[in-house]
């Protein structure tokens, strides 16, 4: 049964996921290939079409590649395949609800600016949190909720005044799997500017899934903001090896910073990397 629900959070009494999914999960979060993740969530909503992560990927490989239309589709079916689930396996109902409506909210922001948007995304903001709340209740230390509840909480915490990082931190310790809940303490110890323990935790989220880009990058990031740069280059260079699997934005990103890193001036690093000067 264990190798049937091919659960990646989960490695005593798993959920039913689904094999195509776990594929499609692990492509995007244990190899960092996006490229690979667009290709398969189109047939894995086909063949396991009422598992609602498919269509939350979906909704989020749509913002990524700025296709607004994607992701207010796909975070609609997230919501409606995930209500279905509460029938079934309801803290996993609950949890999707939530990413849906989460996602419902980016739409709403992307496509109505943050001045227009904000008073909608916060009343979603009200509902995705009731939606959590009935999940925590189901099993407050369920890896897969205190992932999501740690990363949006993270997420928070660099937008929301009254969001609080260490909340989110202790939330994605109770996290699995591994690569990405030491990548969310590690992300949450940075916009600390606690640099030397973000580094420890990069480095066990890199012990984890030591072929990930997005990794390579957050400790070239890391470094970079412990005054390191020299020691940075080389996690830079390395994350663009793997160029072709990353969203063009992402790259852009990472060539300019990795520019900086060699001391270059910022404008001339915008001009090499195709980003605006800011």
């Amino acid at each position: 049964m264990a190798a049937q629900a091919a659960d990646p959070f989960r490695t005593t009494d798993p959920h039913d996921i689904g094999d195509q999914t776990e594929a499609v999960f692990k492509a995007l979060f244990y190899d960092g290939n996006y490229t690979a993740a667009q290709a398969l969530v189109g047939p894995a909503i086909a063949a396991e079409p009422g598992e609602p992560m498919n269509y939350a990927i979906a909704a989020a490989l749509g913002y990524l590649n700025q296709d607004v239309e994607q992701l207010a589709e796909q975070a609609r079916l997230t919501q409606q395949t995930a209500e279905a689930l509460k029938a079934t396996d309801p803290l996993r109902g609950h949890l999707y609800t939530a990413v849906g409506i989460f996602m419902e909210g980016a739409y709403v922001l992307q496509t109505q600016g943050v001045a227009r948007g904000t008073p909608a995304a916060l009343r979603m903001l009200q509902q995705v949190f009731s939606e959590l709340d009935a999940a925590e209740k189901i099993d407050p230390t369920d890896p897969e909720l205190s992932l999501f509840r740690g990363f949006m909480n993270l997420l928070l915490a660099v937008n929301l005044p009254f969001a609080n990082p260490d909340q989110a931190i202790a939330q994605l310790q109770n996290g699995f799997p591994p690569y990405l809940s030491h990548r969310g303490v590690a992300i949450g110890l940075r916009d600390l500017e606690r640099y030397s323990e973000a580094l420890v935790e990069v480095d066990k989220a890199l012990a984890a899934a030591p072929q990930n880009p997005d990794l390579m990058y957050l400790k070239a990031q890391i470094l970079f903001l412990q005054e390191q740069p020299a020691a940075s280059l080389p996690y830079y260079r390395s994350a663009l090896t793997y160029a072709d699997q990353l969203p063009a934005s992402t790259v852009r990103q990472i060539s300019f910073e990795s520019c900086l890193a060699e001391g270059v001036e910022g404008p001339v690093c915008s001009e090499r990397s195709g980003l605006n000067p800011s």
